[in-house]
């Protein structure tokens, strides 16, 4: 009983520390989803400006809006991944936390690979195709004009990213512990005991009968069960007597 009780205490513990690291997880995600929502409104205020100047083809955007349909996929993974994040911490599943972790680890190398290539190649821009709406010049210059603001904003959201990521996997960790905390439970049996026994048949049989056919020894013996009569008490009920008693006057 000792074993079920520190169980149970330590279960409330770590129920206090997941419902923490929960809601932690689940703040972070809420920041970073102004950044994801800002990439998907970029993107769409972009169509919506070439849309009002030139005519708008679902065959043609990759080839002449590329830049804006892949800032939009980009906003557009990320608001999964965040949503992912939001859900596996809210039902607290390992399942869920273990493909959130490994959706944001993905996301922080292929960000790690494009900010190494950038870095490393100076004209990285001459590797991409033509962008018609221009909008590709205009950020580069912006960022370029606010490179300090850019910077922390940047080292920021990865921040953020790289938190988040270590609070999933520290919460799936816990998840697990809990859960082998509750198949350990399960196997401590207790045993026990009823409280009353039942009493066996008596294994003779009468040799004695009435005139009715009825076996006294066999009538008393159950109600000396019935009524839970020890035989060595001396309290019998004889029947034969009882019959051969002279009817009242």
């Amino acid at each position: 009983m000792a074993r079920g009780g520190s169980g149970r205490n330590g279960a409330g513990g770590g129920g206090w520390a997941r419902c923490c690291l929960g809601f932690l997880l689940k703040f972070l995600a809420f920041l970073q989803a102004f950044a994801a929502v800002s990439a998907v409104l970029y993107g769409a205020w972009i169509l919506s400006r070439w849309a009002r100047h030139h005519e708008l083809h679902i065959d043609r955007l990759l080839p002449d809006l590329w830049f804006a349909c892949a800032v939009m996929a980009a906003g557009l993974l990320y608001c999964a991944i965040l949503l992912a994040g939001y859900v596996a911490a809210e039902i607290s599943s390992g399942c869920c936390l273990c493909f959130y972790t490994v959706l944001a680890m993905a996301m922080l190398l292929l960000e790690a690979s494009l900010a190494g290539h950038l870095l490393l190649n100076e004209h990285w821009m001459q590797d991409l195709p033509y962008d018609r709406t221009g909008e590709l010049n205009n950020l580069v210059s912006f960022v370029q004009n606010n490179l300090d603001l850019c910077k922390w904003t940047a080292l920021a959201t990865l921040a953020t990213q790289a938190l988040s990521l270590l609070l999933a996997m520290v919460l799936r960790a816990m998840v697990s512990t809990s859960s082998e905390d509750y198949d350990s439970d399960e196997d401590f049996v207790v045993i026990r005991r009823p409280l009353l026994v039942a009493q066996g048949a008596p294994s003779y049989l009468p040799t004695t009968t009435d005139p009715r056919g009825v076996h006294p020894q066999l009538w008393s013996s159950s109600m000396r069960q019935k009524y839970g009569l020890n035989s060595s008490s001396g309290y019998t009920y004889n029947t034969l007597d009882h019959q051969n008693a002279a009817p009242p006057q």
